[in-house]
């Protein structure tokens, strides 16, 4: 679903408005060839501009854009933005404001304010135009959010503060959203902040961070007073880390790195509840959203952690001296089994993303775009384990007792941007997607990097993919080591079960934003 359907508006066709004022302060967007269809207009506000008011702009609202037409600005005259880009727009007495995210070609987004003054004469006009497009731009939205801002000053490349300063809070602001910023100080500061918050103070938590801090709310979660409740709280990733898997699964390949378009998450995104996984090893239960791995792609990760500079770099780096070293990870596997036939996983991927295309046009309608403290909640806690630590077997569970390359676990189709593990993953379908792959030649390993980044690897033959909903991993030695959401566990026996739309975010689709077309040709 493409950004501009995702938030489209329907507006009655109201007669043209026309208004003269001094246009100033407008920073330049990207050069564009622009045909506005007659019919999808719904208001159009004609200016003059400073510099010459014998060329007179236009400010066009469509029922899914806004068009800026500048001809007295030769470099970039025209900007033309989907309605979900943009932040504000009012007039107050003489001042007009619109406040828009704008992208030059594949660039990141970047916040344009384009403000000027109104004729005394023409203010009426002009506010009930400026009001025209803040009623289209928020349509079944909450304005107005007020936003927890977590930032750990440490994450990937270290460049948190400066994102902050310099896109996260101007955004924030010209959308008119006030927000609260704490700087992380030390390790499960985040889980502390989450375990004993009052419920219902913020309408959104963002981490600017890698993976790590959403892996810290999501435990702190777990042991608040009101668990249940507490995991009602829409959590938003900004993305700043090393990976930054959950922002690519939310907002794609081309955004999931983009810093001002998760910003734009916060402010416009839309709940979405997720599944989440219990890790229980004896005597601990943690909570994963994202991923459990163990052998190669765990090792990858958690033997990289000096790398961090190098930014996701790291991964590939850790894949390559895997493939050097060439090594096992024994273990006996037992999973509880919903579905193993890849081919029916695919057809059930198809309806889950057109029953999600659903879900989220109804939320629209209906104002889904409320937040915490404005709907009903559940109570209680985490829900109780179907299968505790040490239980496990029966009617459909199977054992897979092979050598394997690694076993990787998760919710959400990219780990990384060039790995799409998980294609068949869907937000809500209360699986867990367990890949199990076997060894391999180094050769064929090499090979496998070639459209990894697409999902390539899923039709592998050596590639067994569950969706489970549950699973038992026994070590045979310890050679190798465990992490879940990137973090490190001890390398024991655990189980991993799926609770199904626990957790919420907030997401701009209603689903991942990730597509898998790869045709079923093995690659080994």
């Amino acid at each position: 679903m493409s950004p501009t359907a995702a938030f489209r508006p329907t507006l009655s066709q109201t007669s043209t408005r026309s208004s003269l004022f001094k246009l100033g302060g407008a920073k330049r967007a990207a050069t564009m060839a622009v045909s506005i269809d007659p019919a999808r207009k719904v208001k159009e506000l004609t200016v003059a501009c400073q510099s010459d008011a014998a060329s007179p702009s236009k400010l066009i609202l469509t029922d899914t854009s806004l068009y800026v037409h500048r001809p007295s600005d030769a470099a970039w005259p025209e900007i033309l933005v989907p309605l979900r880009q943009v932040l504000w727009a009012e007039t107050k007495d003489d001042a007009l404001e619109v406040c828009l995210l704008v992208r030059k070609k594949k660039a990141p987004l970047k916040l344009v304010h384009i403000t000027g003054r109104v004729a005394a004469a023409q203010q009426q006009d002009a506010q009930a135009f400026t009001e025209a497009v803040l009623d289209a731009a928020y349509q079944g939205l909450k304005r107005n959010r007020h936003v927890l801002v977590l930032v750990n000053p440490i994450a990937g490349p270290g460049k948190s503060r400066t994102h902050l300063q310099k896109k996260i809070l101007p955004i924030l602001k010209s959308a008119h959203c006030t927000s609260e910023v704490i700087i992380t100080t030390h390790f499960k500061h985040a889980w502390e902040i989450a375990r004993d918050m009052p419920l219902g103070k913020y309408d959104a938590i963002a981490a600017v961070s890698g993976d790590g801090i959403i892996h810290e709310l999501m435990n702190g979660f777990a042991e608040h007073k009101e668990a249940a409740k507490a995991f009602q709280t829409p959590l938003v990733p900004i993305p700043a880390g090393s990976a930054n898997a959950l922002s690519l699964n939310l907002l794609g390949l081309e955004e999931g790195f983009d810093i001002s378009a998760a910003t734009l998450n916060v402010v416009k995104g839309l709940p979405m509840n997720v599944d989440v996984c219990s890790v229980t090893h004896k005597d601990t239960r943690v909570v994963s959203f994202m991923s459990q791995a163990i052998g190669l792609m765990a090792e990858l990760d958690l033997g990289t952690e000096h790398l961090r500079f190098m930014g996701d770099s790291r991964f590939v780096y850790g894949y390559l001296r895997g493939l050097i070293r060439h090594r096992t990870c024994p273990v006996k596997v037992s999973i509880k089994v919903a579905q193993s036939d890849k081919d029916q996983m695919v057809r059930d991927l198809r309806a889950g993303e057109a029953a999600a295309a659903v879900r989220m046009q109804s939320a629209k309608d209906t104002d889904g775009g409320v937040v915490s403290g404005d709907a009903e909640q559940p109570s209680g806690g985490l829900p109780p384990l179907k299968n505790p630590f040490g239980e496990y077997g029966g009617d459909g569970w199977i054992t897979f007792e092979k050598p394997v390359l690694y076993l990787f676990a998760g919710k959400g189709p990219l780990v990384a941007r060039d790995l799409m593990q998980f294609p068949m993953s869907l937000p809500d379908d209360g699986y867990v997607d367990l890949v199990i792959q076997e060894k391999l030649t180094r050769k064929v390993m090499l090979q496998a990097m070639d459209g990894a980044e697409i999902g390539k690897t899923y039709w592998m033959d050596t590639q067994h993919y569950y969706k489970a909903e549950a699973y038992r991993v026994e070590p045979l030695n310890h050679g190798s080591c465990l992490s879940v959401d990137g973090e490190e566990y001890p390398f024991e026996p655990f189980q991993v079960e799926c609770h199904k739309g626990l957790a919420t975010l907030l997401s701009p689709y209603g689903v991942y934003n990730v597509k898998f077309d790869v045709p079923k040709t093995p690659a080994a």
